[in-house]
């Protein structure tokens, strides 16, 4: 069979192919990113520029980039947990299977077919190594960096994971795609915390998915307001969108919505120790924070939640082992406690 038709019987929405060598503009992005210090803690990010910025240099025998894409499209507006402050909010991403674990046994069926009919060697990659898979995608023609510097599709919206398959053949490439964010600036708007500080860029520093995902440490209090109950992740720049009118919702079954992941009661995650964070989410991208930074996340969503019914859930934590988590809770508590002696003298 055909690699390409095989890709599409497993699942895989939108498929292209990009030369290796055309990276410059986003290299010199990316020199940018970090030259600003604006990917935070993420040191491997420095650590790995070059490979990042060339795959030859990850791989000097790889010639072209296939791109494959899976569509996780939700089922419905993945902001309405933020008018919810009891519950927290994961990012539509982390609310299944987690998708390493779903591309990577297909992508390794196409790229066996690919090395079959082209006698070339292939390599396998899912988020898992220093690869642009972004821009790799948009040379791809599969779709555009938008302004809020991830992919956007003409025919997914927001919603794809990427996987890539680097090949040492010259598979003849698609036309890379054209820009068409245009004068919209929805997704600018939406940050939360003010992480896109102008059109194609971004600072993690102050991005919620960073803050509340890769910062291992306490995250600053002057943005902890900002988060809300956003517990992992956040999608607000995905979700307002207009190109999102094209989504759909995601065909894979391992892909859609937990329903106990969908809308979690903060105060049951509160109570969460490290076994049982383990079992709620198996098999969840979410595991892989650990229990006492999630926690961390947790603390800081019932402090913003304004509901002193939530005082209760906090009190295990101030005395929590983890310093951390500790410390936030405390945090959550100082701004609740005023909101329910204001409202014991209401009663």
């Amino acid at each position: 069979m055909n690699w390409r038709a095989r890709a599409r019987d497993l699942g895989f929405s939108a498929i292209g192919v990009a030369p290796v060598d055309r990276l410059g503009d986003a290299a010199r992005r990316l020199r940018s990113f970090v030259d600003l210090g604006r990917h935070g803690s993420m040191a491997w990010m420095e650590e790995t520029i070059e490979r990042r910025s060339d795959p030859r240099v990850l791989w000097p025998e790889a010639r072209s980039a296939v791109v494959l894409a899976m569509n996780y499209g939700p089922d419905g507006d993945p902001l309405d947990n933020l008018a919810r402050p009891s519950v927290g909010n994961i990012s539509v991403y982390a609310r299944h299977r987690d998708y390493h674990d779903v591309l990577k046994g297909r992508l390794k069926e196409v790229a066996g077919l690919i090395a079959r009919d082209t006698s070339a060697d292939v390599k396998v990659f899912v988020d898992t190594a220093p690869l642009m898979e972004k821009p790799l995608a948009a040379l791809a023609g599969m779709g555009w960096q938008g302004k809020h510097t991830n992919l956007v599709s003409r025919d997914f919206g927001s919603w794809l994971f990427l996987g890539v398959i680097l090949s040492a053949a010259d598979l003849p490439p698609n036309e890379p795609s054209a820009d068409h964010c245009g004068a919209c600036r929805r997704c600018l708007d939406a940050c939360p915390t003010g992480a896109l500080p102008a059109p194609y860029q971004i600072d993690a520093r102050r991005c919620v998915s960073y803050l509340t995902i890769e910062h291992a440490g306490p995250i600053p209090e002057e943005l902890r307001p900002l988060i809300g109950n956003r517990i992992y992740g956040c999608d607000d720049c995905l979700a307002v969108c207009p190109w999102n009118k094209f989504a759909s919702e995601a065909a894979e079954m391992k892909l859609r919505p937990r329903p106990e992941l969908t809308a979690p009661s903060l105060a049951a995650l509160a109570a969460l120790d490290d076994a049982a964070f383990r079992a709620l989410f198996a098999g969840s991208p979410v595991k892989r924070i650990g229990r006492n930074r999630f926690v961390r996340n947790v603390a800081i969503a019932i402090g913003n939640s304004g509901d002193p019914a939530l005082i209760p859930a906090l009190a295990p934590l101030v005395e929590d082992l983890d310093p951390i988590v500790a410390e936030a809770a405390r945090w959550a508590q100082d701004r609740l406690l005023p909101l329910d002696a204001s409202d014991r003298r209401l009663r």
